[in-house]
């Protein structure tokens, strides 16, 4: 078990779910975005931006994945990316959030499911994702298998984000899950993309990992994936972790596992 600093343990405390699976719940973020209104997972956009900027234009059309309501679109647009489209499946966040920033040309908000993406074949440059996926998969209780659910939702997921990409176009996913765990996710002949990552953070490292739509997976990929296919009849083996609370206190309890050991 890997025991995150203290300075991660964020002071919202009140916002914090009674039971994990609370976090698959729209209710639960109704609630929750009624009263909170700014909250940043795994840091802050200056945090990362230096690896984001080598990957993204700022002419390019993006697409935010569960925006919730982190300050990442407006810190992107102050930054001189214009052309952002934000989802979330709270009605409260879309609200709010859409307010909030209406003086922003160019920067729209929608309610939307994941799993359904009410967008045409290939239309964004980058579909970018921060921590989404982990809190979809917070209810897990073990990094080497997930829930038929939970796996049936990341595959609906990833499918729609790869189907939404223009050709060339970049999927870039912000997480703590470490490569080894999260690329078992990720590689995927089927989703048409390769993949790279790239990290940030002091002390704790975050991930950023850079899916390129119409480019081969590597050879070492690949044979992630062949192996993950011969594992006949076993779960989708995907990042996943028992987690007690929410990255204001989940963090200090996540279960990383370690590369070296493999």
């Amino acid at each position: 078990m890997v025991f995150v600093s203290h300075w991660l343990v964020r002071g919202m405390m009140d916002s914090l779910p009674d039971d994990n699976s609370r976090y698959k719940d729209v209710e639960y973020w109704d609630q929750r975005y009624t009263t909170e209104r700014c909250y940043d997972w795994l840091g802050s956009f200056s945090k990362f931006q230096h690896i984001l900027e080598t990957f993204v234009r700022r002419e390019d059309s993006i697409l935010i994945l569960g925006c919730g309501n982190s300050s990442l679109s407006a810190d992107m647009y102050r930054a001189g990316y214009r052309s952002i489209t934000n989802i979330d499946y709270s009605s409260v966040c879309i609200r709010a959030m859409s307010a909030r920033h209406a003086d922003c040309p160019g920067m729209t908000w929608h309610q939307m499911d994941v799993r359904r993406l009410c967008f045409p074949d290939a239309s964004f440059d980058v579909v970018l994702e921060k921590a989404t996926l982990d809190a979809i998969m917070v209810d897990e209780k073990t990094p080497w298998e997930v829930s038929p659910q939970t796996g049936r939702f990341m595959h609906q997921a990833l499918t729609e984000v790869s189907r939404c990409l223009k050709p060339g176009g970049r999927f870039v996913s912000v997480t703590f899950a470490q490569p080894f765990f999260r690329k078992r996710l990720y590689a995927r002949s089927q989703y048409g993309w390769s993949i790279e990552h790239r990290s940030y953070g002091d002390g704790f490292q975050y991930f950023l990992f850079i899916m390129t739509r119409g480019e081969e997976l590597s050879p070492e990929d690949a044979a992630l994936e062949r192996k993950l296919l011969e594992e006949a009849g076993a779960p989708p083996v995907i990042t996943a972790a028992t987690h007690t609370e929410d990255e204001e206190g989940f963090l200090s309890r996540i279960d990383l596992g370690d590369d070296s050991a493999f």
